[in-house]
C-alpha cells in the first residue's frame, strides 16, 4: 500500500514499497559560531537511483503456499495457500504478486509482504479513512499518500461532503495491478473526485501548504527507505500541508511487536500537533492479527469520539466500522497504553 509499503511489509503490512516516496529529510545545521561553509540541506525528494533495484521475493512460494516473513516480526511467519497465481512481475519499484488464495478470495503481495486479502481488507480501509473522516466536522479536501490499491479512497468516497479526493502515489504499476485484479478496492479510482498523481509524496505535500482537512498516509514499515516516514520530518510536512483543523492518520504498526518504534515517534512528534492519539484494528492477515493509526490533529479536539455518523444506507454497506467501535480503537491494553503513553488513561 504505498512506498510506504516498500521495504517491508506493509502494516506490518501495509507495506509493501507503497511507493509512496515521501521521503523528508532533516536540513543540517551549521553551527552559528563557525566559519565552514554550511551543508546544503538534504533533498525533500529522491531521485530514481535513490532506490535499489526491486527484488526477487519467489523463495516465499513453496508447495503452492506463500509464507510472508520479515524483519519485523522475528520468528514468526503468516502463510496463506494458493490456488492460482495471477501475477507476478517486478515494478520500478517493489516486486508486485498477486495470486487467488484457498480461502481468503483474492491477496496482494509487496515485496513480500501482504498488503490485503479479499477476507479482511475491510477493517484496515475503513478505520483508516474512518476514524479521521468522522472526527472532521466538514471535510471537504483529503490527501492519500500511497494507498494504490484503491481500498482507503473506496472508503473516502462514501463521504458526499467530500469535494476532492488527491491520491499521490509513485507506483502506477500497483493501480494499474489492482485496476485489473483487484476490483473491489480499486472501483475507489472510479469516484470523479479522485485526482491521481504519480509522484513523489514530499514533492506534492511541498507544492500544497495547508491544503488539506485530512491526510491518510497508507504507509509501509520502517524499514531502509522508508524509514523516514517514521521520523519527525516527515510529520513536520504532513502538518505544513494540513488545515487548520485538520486530522492526520497514518499507519502505525502493531503494538504486540513495536511498541519500541510507536513510542518515541509519538514523544517526537507531540510538540508538532493539538493532539496525538492511538487506535487500533483487527486484522487476521497482518503480522500478530493487529495493525494500529497514529492519529493527530492541528487544532481542535481529539478523535477518540466521532463528531459524525454514516447515514444508515453507508453503515449498511460497512463491514467493520460502526461509531462505537470508533471509539474503542482508541482503548489500548494495558501494556500498550503504559509502554506508549507512560501511563494509564483517565
Amino acid at each position: 500500500q504505498t512506498l510506504m509499503a516498500a521495504f517491508a511489509p506493509q502494516h506490518s503490512i501495509v507495506v509493501a514499497l507503497t511507493l509512496v516516496s515521501i521521503c523528508l529529510a532533516c536540513t543540517v545545521t551549521a553551527s552559528s559560531s563557525s566559519t565552514t561553509p554550511t551543508a546544503p540541506p538534504t533533498p525533500l525528494t529522491h531521485n530514481m537511483s535513490d532506490f535499489p533495484p526491486p527484488q526477487d521475493y519467489s523463495h516465499l512460494i513453496i508447495d503452492n503456499w506463500f509464507h510472508e516473513r520479515g524483519p519485523l516480526w522475528p520468528g514468526q511467519s503468516f502463510s496463506l495457500q494458493i490456488e492460482k497465481i495471477l501475477y507476478h512481475q517486478k515494478s520500478l519499484f517493489q516486486d508486485v504478486l498477486v495470486f487467488d488464495s484457498t480461502n481468503h478470495g483474492k491477496v496482494l503481495v509487496l515485496d513480500g509482504v501482504i498488503q490485503c486479502t479479499e477476507h479482511d481488507e475491510h477493517s484496515y480501509q475503513e478505520m483508516m479513512a474512518h476514524i479521521p473522516l468522522y472526527s472532521h466536522p466538514n471535510p471537504k479536501k483529503v490527501l492519500v499518500i500511497g494507498g494504490g490499491d484503491g481500498g482507503v479512497l473506496r472508503e473516502i468516497a462514501r463521504h458526499p461532503g467530500v469535494e476532492e479526493i488527491c491520491i499521490c502515489e509513485l507506483d502506477k504499476d500497483v493501480i494499474d495491478v489492482s485496476k485489473k485484479y483487484l476490483p473491489f478496492m480499486a472501483k475507489g479510482f472510479d469516484d470523479p473526485r479522485v485526482k491521481v498523481h504519480i509522484m513523489d509524496g514530499a514533492k506534492f505535500m511541498e507544492e500544497n501548504q495547508s491544503a488539506f482537512d485530512v491526510i491518510v498516509t497508507d504507509s509501509s514499515d520502517p524499514v531502509g527507505p522508508a524509514s523516514v516516514l517514521f521520523e519527525t520530518p516527515f510529520y513536520k510536512a504532513l502538518h505544513g500541508s494540513l488545515r487548520e483543523g485538520g486530522i492526520i492518520c497514518t499507519q502505525g504498526e502493531c503494538v504486540w511487536l513495536h511498541v519500541d518504534l510507536i513510542q518515541p515517534l509519538i514523544k517526537a512528534i507531540q510538540p508538532l500537533f493539538t493532539t496525538v492519539e492511538y487506535a487500533y484494528c483487527t486484522i487476521p492477515s497482518y503480522p500478530s492479527g493487529q495493525i494500529g493509526f497514529i492519529i493527530a490533529t492541528k487544532g481542535g479536539k481529539g478523535c477518540r469520539n466521532p463528531v459524525r455518523a454514516p447515514e444508515e444506507s453507508v453503515q449498511k454497506e460497512l463491514k467493520y466500522y460502526t461509531p462505537d467501535i470508533h471509539s474503542a480503537a482508541f482503548v489500548l491494553p494495558a501494556f500498550a497504553q503504559r509502554a506508549i503513553f507512560g501511563g494509564l488513561s483517565k
